[in-house]
């Protein structure tokens, strides 16, 4: 795992080119040992096929939401991010989160999604911290997220933290 940590440590490594959408992860992965070449590649496209991303959803076992509002929800996203296995020609969605923003101060980070296959391989991490440095080179400074019970141990290791305040999140719905 050192090659995580040097190559999230190095800010010039994702650099700070807004114009540059997709990046590449091709060393410190280990997929299967086929002879194909394998990638993994980190994207900020929000063209995103929305039946794909609603089989990989499913691959966790979230609820359904409707397609139209998932849509619309990404649309109106300060940062959209995809995490994909490139495989010979073939290109898979393996992760996805995205983040809201008042693009001055805050941003709550949502839906981060990865496949089981690819999970406990360090990928998770991966795309976390591809979403913090992405948060942090638009100078957001104060970053939150909603976390079910199984995995608050995760983000946990990523540096999150309840509210050192104590303070308690508060829901509306509607009745």
């Amino acid at each position: 795992m050192s090659f995580w940590k040097t190559w999230f440590s190095n800010p010039s490594s994702l650099g700070s080119n807004k114009t540059s959408a997709v990046e590449e992860l091709t060393a410190g992965y280990s997929g299967n040992s086929s002879t194909v070449k394998e990638q993994i590649i980190f994207s900020t496209e929000r063209d995103l096929d929305l039946y794909e991303l609603e089989e990989l959803c499913d691959a966790v076992g979230w609820s359904r939401r409707p397609l139209r509002k998932v849509k619309k929800a990404i649309e109106h996203s300060f940062l959209v991010a995809s995490m994909w296995q490139v495989k010979g020609n073939k290109k898979r969605l393996i992760g996805f989160a995205r983040a809201i923003s008042d693009h001055a101060f805050n941003a709550t980070i949502w839906d981060l999604v990865v496949h089981p296959e690819f999970q406990g391989k360090g990928l998770g991490k991966a795309l976390m911290k591809y979403i913090l440095k992405k948060l942090r080179s638009e100078e957001i400074s104060n970053v939150t997220l909603f976390a079910d019970p199984q995995v608050v141990d995760f983000y946990k290791t990523m540096g999150f933290m309840p509210d050192p305040e104590g303070i308690k999140g508060m829901f509306w719905y509607p009745q």
